[in-house]
């Protein structure tokens, strides 16, 4: 059984997102859960994809980290796309369905190597949230830092808390209190907390992502987050209709990686970027 790392959202190695992609052999059943999750904690990525192939054009992914399952990981949906993309099992160009957790979504291959996902309809969940309390946690409440927007909880497939912070440089030097804010994510019954700060050096904003609820103080790049910002940002009115957004994560983990979203009328956002494959190999393990 073949697994690939792979760096995703970015196109050298050493850059982006990494996670780690497992194909399971022609007509095999997913592994037990508890296996895919002690796999997933081998690898040691944020998430590990689990493919099931059912045909040209057709797959299941589950998604896995290292505490246990997620229903949907845009950038290792985007890194196994792009693998399949490379190594000739997706065809430049194609269109295919992807059945996840967070139900079925349409993936479109392009012809340099990038791949765009359909994320799931965005959802506005609340914005009933201790501002001062998630301030305080995330980086110490001072006026110059939050900017008059408030932190609204939005989901494209996993819920995270979309923070606005006033500049690029105020973002880069956030320290959150990972465990007070763990507490919280459960609390608000999110994945964790997206930060961002508009832009106006080619980039709708920079952004930081922190979800150590999942054990993951921080990620370099993140589809769904972002997808989900794209739909805050048409909420407050500072993009419209079939705006495209490019946005720089990682800056602060030295692991710059671009997410390009795109937003069609009627509200439906598509998310991606380019992978690269870093490394190939055979689980050497059952996973009966």
């Amino acid at each position: 059984m073949r697994y690939y790392i792979i760096d995703a959202f970015t196109k050298a190695p050493f850059g982006g997102n990494t996670a780690a992609v497992v194909l399971l052999d022609a007509g095999m059943p997913f592994p037990a859960d508890e296996t895919m999750r002690q796999v997933a904690a081998e690898f040691r990525f944020s998430e590990t994809a689990f493919v099931q192939m059912h045909g040209a054009g057709e797959f299941t992914l589950r998604y896995f980290t290292p505490c246990g399952e997620v229903d949907l990981c845009g950038h290792a949906t985007i890194a196994t796309f792009g693998m399949m993309l490379q190594e000739g099992i997706v065809e430049h160009g194609a269109t295919c369905l992807l059945h996840t957790q967070a139900g079925e979504l349409h993936m479109q291959a392009g012809t340099d190597c990038s791949v765009m996902m359909q994320m799931a309809p965005a959802r506005f969940i609340h914005d009933n949230i201790d501002t001062g309390r998630l301030h305080h946690i995330m980086a110490g409440n001072t006026a110059q830092q939050w900017p008059d927007m408030p932190p609204e909880i939005i989901s494209t497939g996993l819920p995270d808390v979309m923070m606005p912070v006033a500049t690029v440089e105020l973002l880069n030097s956030m320290e959150p209190d990972m465990n007070a804010l763990a507490r919280v994510s459960k609390e608000l019954n999110v994945t964790g907390v997206h930060a961002f700060a508009l832009s106006d050096d080619g980039y709708t904003a920079h952004v930081r992502n922190f979800g150590p609820l999942y054990g993951i103080p921080e990620e370099s790049a993140t589809g769904t987050a972002n997808a989900a910002l794209t739909h805050y940002l048409l909420r407050r009115g500072i993009i419209a209709g079939k705006a495209q957004c490019r946005f720089l994560q990682g800056e602060a983990m030295g692991r710059p990686a671009v997410v390009a979203t795109t937003l069609l009328e009627g509200g439906e956002i598509w998310v991606g970027g380019n992978s690269c494959i870093v490394a190939r190999g055979e689980l050497a393990i059952p996973l009966a």
